[in-house]
């Protein structure tokens, strides 16, 4: 098939060569082999720069130069020589290429649809390594050490996590084996699938095949969308935390403290409240029936949650604290209350 100069130039320059290098070979080519001021008139370019030009095309495998003749010659090399070795160079970055594709979040308002065992295991790594503040998470317990590093580093970093290992043996059931992956960690002895939200912003779901088996035909879907990641982290606290059995809860956090994850909040303050402190609530948000931006500040009275043993929510994912200021009993809700007083953007505990 016929290929005129502007579209055979065009697709060498998706190689890296000049328009100069690219009118010098294909001169070349024309003349098969010829001195360089040959060369040099037909490209209409320099003597000197045919030289520089050919050390390049032939350090990647377009020409040969022969410099032992007198004067120097410079033949090109047969295309499918040429074809051969640009192939193979194609071929060597795709295990590159691919490795940094699989790496890659998914944009915001994005679905993506995952085959590979390998793809899964590292979407969940990125994801618990790049959590801020709120991470939800199910995992069978063969994968538990793959990342307990991850896990431990993020609770180091100040996130609240909550664990479920499931398919879980008796291993699991003694508290030192899980102690420090997460916030709270609770076991299940059937396998469940994968469930994973990461602060409210990206969440995941894979079938438990995709993870037990290298060759499963069955596909993990990872989105971003801020409408679909809290339902994930709803189904995980409502239908399945309160089946698993708790085996580890972190210790209360040093006070004082602020949080802007109002779980993190109430979890903190049941730990607290279970330790014997006292604790004063300064909250800072807005008032659920006016809109208004508002602060209280009182002693904690009440803490409604689904978190820690004994759970004292009056139904499933409730999570709020009432306090008591000088104007009365306050309750506070986090994100999208609605039947508590105030939804609170910031949440700051001390002790009394």
């Amino acid at each position: 098939m016929y290929m005129d100069d502007r579209t055979l130039s065009d697709l060498l320059s998706g190689f890296g060569l000049s328009e100069k290098e690219i009118d010098t070979y294909l001169s070349l080519l024309e003349h098969g082999e010829a001195k360089a001021s040959t060369i040099a008139t037909a490209a209409g370019v320099s003597k000197r720069y045919v030289y520089s030009v050919s050390e390049s095309l032939a350090a990647r495998g377009f020409v040969e130069v022969n410099d032992h003749a007198v004067p120097t010659t410079i033949r090109a090399n047969p295309p499918e020589e040429v074809i051969e070795r640009l192939r193979a160079d194609v071929e060597a970055i795709r295990p590159g290429l691919e490795d940094r594709f699989s790496r890659v979040e998914p944009d915001a308002e994005q679905f993506e649809v995952v085959k590979s065992r390998v793809t899964v295991l590292k979407r969940i790594r990125t994801l618990i390594e790049g959590a801020d503040e709120e991470l939800t998470l199910s995992l069978p317990a063969s994968l538990l050490p793959e990342f307990h590093e991850a896990l431990t580093a993020a609770v180091d970093r100040g996130v609240l996590v909550l664990l479920i290992v499931s398919d879980a043996g008796e291993e699991t059931a003694d508290p030192s084996a899980v102690a420090g992956v997460a916030s709270v960690v609770r076991r299940w002895g059937e396998a469940m699938p994968t469930l994973l939200a990461a602060d409210s912003a990206v969440g995941m779901v894979s079938p438990a095949e995709l993870l037990s088996r290298a060759n499963s035909d069955r596909q993990a879907i990872i989105f971003a969308q801020e409408q679909l990641t809290p339902v994930i982290a709803g189904s995980f606290l409502g239908n399945y935390w309160p089946v698993a059995t708790e085996s580890w809860i972190a210790e209360p956090a040093s006070l004082p403290a602020e949080y802007t994850n109002f779980r993190h909040a109430a979890f903190q303050a049941m730990v607290h409240r279970d330790a014997g402190t006292t604790l004063r609530a300064i909250v800072g948000g807005r008032d659920t029936v006016t809109g208004e931006t508002v602060e209280v500040d009182g002693e904690v009275r009440l803490v409604r949650q689904s978190l820690v043993e004994p759970t004292t929510n009056e139904f499933p994912v409730q999570h709020s604290i009432a306090i008591e200021t000088p104007d009365g009993t306050v309750t506070i809700g986090g994100r999208g209350a609605f039947i508590e007083d105030v939804e609170a953007d910031l949440v700051r505990l001390e002790a009394v």
